[in-house]
């Protein structure tokens, strides 16, 4: 008989007292943990080789792709124990602080809630203090778009020309609602969404390290739905992992997000490219009956759709195709012979119906719609090969059509209704 598991001790499937989520325990501790941003990390390191770190950085874009672990990697070279450095040591007081959001000099200040004219106010009344036990005072302000217009006025004049112990680094989603003056003011650096590849790479990582079962096909598949961004992907591990019952499996884990399986997706894919509406129906049911989401459904045909798209434009599969590898023989057979007239044509119909979902009570019928049309393109002649076979004369002869007789209607109809139409102009009005 097995061992039970001591008391507090972790397993594949039941977390220790205390749980810290894989976000927060495989967050990049240094420059060369920062996973797709490679070019950022080269011009940081940089700057701190040569003494040229500048007084206020605008890291900016989507969520979950390191803005926020750049901008403590970098407290924490500036003000690390054993000095400045490319590679801060992330052990010594100052560093596990920084890292847990905790030190007295690096403030994490949270845009969203402190967005007034007041807290900025308090900011530049604090600047002007020497840190406490570092070399710098450092503000990280994350989600800065939020701060309102004063706000924004007030602290200008601290931007410009701060004191020479302060640096800030402000992280966005949206830098568009950054004012200009203020840009103008930082060294802006544009975070990329991280590949497919690298996400799933270093998601079989962790798995391997936490001594975790995974379906290769699971993992890619998380890495997908993460959509560029590694923390969406951790948390989906995450919870992939509380849903499983020691092993990630591909089905579990379409369950998990409310996805529609591959194989399904082809199988409608191809019936919608022979032009088989019953079987497009058919489909549909099945669908329905596993309690899929049709906004789901119209996304991923949307996805698929653009990957055949691709592959008709290049003759290659996409890098950050939806298509797991074990399909790729599959989906090459089904692209040949597919123009791209038919596919941009396809593209947006299903973009149609999209928009359509949002306005309707009954999501179904709608997309069942917008499949069937999508299904009579293939009976379409594309225009090109319409124009090639009309200067070649290949079209048949227009057949003429003789227009139908209209004929008077009968001769006592004709009377009745002029006598009718003569009865009701002599009638004598009432008052």
């Amino acid at each position: 008989m097995a061992k039970a598991a001591p008391k507090n001790q972790a397993t594949s499937t039941t977390p220790p007292e205390g749980y810290t989520v894989l976000a927060r325990r495989y967050r990049p501790g240094g420059f060369s943990d920062l996973i797709g941003q490679e070019a950022i990390s080269q011009v940081l390191t940089n700057a701190i080789k040569h003494n040229r770190v500048a007084h206020a950085y605008l890291f900016t874009g989507a969520r979950g792709v390191g803005k926020t672990s750049a901008a403590r990697i970098l407290a924490k070279a500036l003000n690390c124990e054993k000095g400045s450095s490319v590679t801060p040591c992330g052990v010594c007081s100052i560093c596990t602080a920084i890292a847990t959001g905790e030190d007295v000099d690096v403030l994490e200040i949270d845009g969203a809630s402190n967005r007034g004219i007041d807290e900025v106010r308090e900011i530049r009344n604090n600047v002007q203090y020497r840190p406490s036990r570092s070399r710098y005072k450092i503000y990280i302000i994350d989600e800065v778009h939020m701060l309102t217009g004063p706000a924004f006025n007030a602290l200008l004049k601290t931007l410009e020309e701060p004191p020479s112990h302060v640096k800030f680094i402000f992280a966005t989603t949206e830098v568009q609602k950054i004012p200009i003056t203020i840009l103008s003011r930082c060294q802006r650096f544009d975070f990329s969404s991280i590949g497919t590849k690298q996400i799933a790479a270093h998601l079989q990582e962790i798995t391997v390290k936490e001594g975790l079962e995974a379906e290769p096909e699971a993992i890619e598949l998380i890495a997908r739905r993460a959509g560029g961004s590694m923390r969406d992907a951790q948390s989906l591990l995450d919870q992939a992992l509380s849903f499983s019952n020691g092993k990630i499996t591909r089905d579990e884990v379409h369950r998990l997000i409310g996805a529609v399986d591959e194989n399904h997706i082809m199988d409608l894919a191809e019936a919608i490219l022979t032009g088989e509406s019953s079987k497009v129906l058919e489909l549909m049911d099945q669908t329905n009956s596993k309690g899929l989401q049709m906004g789901e459904l119209i996304e991923q045909m949307i996805s698929y759709w653009r990957d055949l798209m691709v592959y008709a434009s290049s003759n290659q599969i996409p890098v950050d195709a939806g298509i797991a590898t074990s399909q790729h023989d599959r989906f090459k057979k089904m692209a040949q012979g597919i123009s791209l007239d038919t596919l941009l044509a396809g593209l947006d119909i299903l973009s149609l119906t999209k928009i359509r979902l949002k306005a309707t009570h009954q999501p179904r019928i709608m997309v069942e719609f917008g499949l069937i049309r999508l299904s009579r393109l293939v009976n379409l002649i594309p225009l090109q090969q319409i124009l090639q076979l009309l200067q070649s004369g290949g079209l048949p002869a227009q057949t003429q059509t003789t227009a139908k007789q209209i004929t008077s209607p009968p001769e006592g109809l004709k009377k009745n209704f002029l006598s009718e139409i003569d009865s009701l102009i002599e009638a004598p009005t009432t008052s």
